[in-house]
């Protein structure tokens, strides 16, 4: 069989993809990988500086597809913050589930390893640049010179909530996945809640004023 000509990004994206849940492993090394798939090598490193980016960038371009397609919708742009990160979470489950072969090849061995995850690593950067593009902290706990500071825990607890579950979903045996769609409404209901709490505002409130009076004064 002749090699493949004019080969783009897109299609290592989906050679890889196809050649890995048709076979239920990982290629060993690039060589490997292309002599199977019938493209040249030096094709590939036109795209590509490894199989681990061909897996980085799979699940960022799965994500970034989910965004696009609510992005097209005009009643996503009207929902609030909370309908934004719940739609976003079905959209990109849905992409999971439409692939669900070759994730769960492709994450076999960090079922329970939550930081072994780099192959998210790319996927990690776009969630949280959404995330912070909700600008959370301007409506949750707007305290005056802990904004980046708030930004900064508000978006990584939103990637390990999301880490957290592609884990519940990976180990999810229930008919199309109804119990991640659950546990997805619930966990982000209750994240709301809980950044959303008047009493929290309450406590920073305090916090700032017993620092202002006791700190401040000491200082001046």
């Amino acid at each position: 069989m002749g090699k493949k000509k004019n080969i783009s990004k897109l299609d290592i994206l989906t050679l890889y993809m196809d050649w890995v849940s048709e076979n239920q492993i990982k290629p060993s090394d690039v060589d490997y990988f292309c002599e199977e798939v019938a493209i040249e090598v030096e094709d590939f490193y036109n795209h590509f500086k490894s199989l681990k980016k061909v897996e980085k960038t799979i699940f960022n371009e799965l994500f970034k597809n989910s965004l696009e397609v609510l992005n097209e919708s005009e009643e996503f742009l009207t929902f609030d913050n909370k309908n934004k990160l719940l739609s976003l979470y079905f959209t990109f489950f849905e992409n999971l589930n439409l692939n669900r072969t070759y994730v769960e090849v492709a994450l076999k061995g960090c079922k329970n390893q939550l930081k072994s995850y780099k192959t998210l690593s790319s996927l990690q950067k776009s969630f949280m640049a959404f995330v912070n593009s909700l600008s959370l902290t301007e409506s949750i706990l707007p305290i005056d010179g802990l904004e980046k500071l708030q930004s900064n825990i508000i978006n990584h607890s939103a990637w390990i909530q999301l880490l957290i579950t592609i884990k519940f979903w990976l180990e999810d045996t229930s008919e199309s996945f109804e119990k991640t769609d659950i546990f997805i409404e619930k966990s982000i209901n209750t994240s709301f809640e809980l950044i959303e709490n008047k009493f929290l505002k309450n406590a920073f409130d305090l916090g700032k004023f017993v620092y202002k009076e006791k700190f401040q004064k000491n200082t001046d």
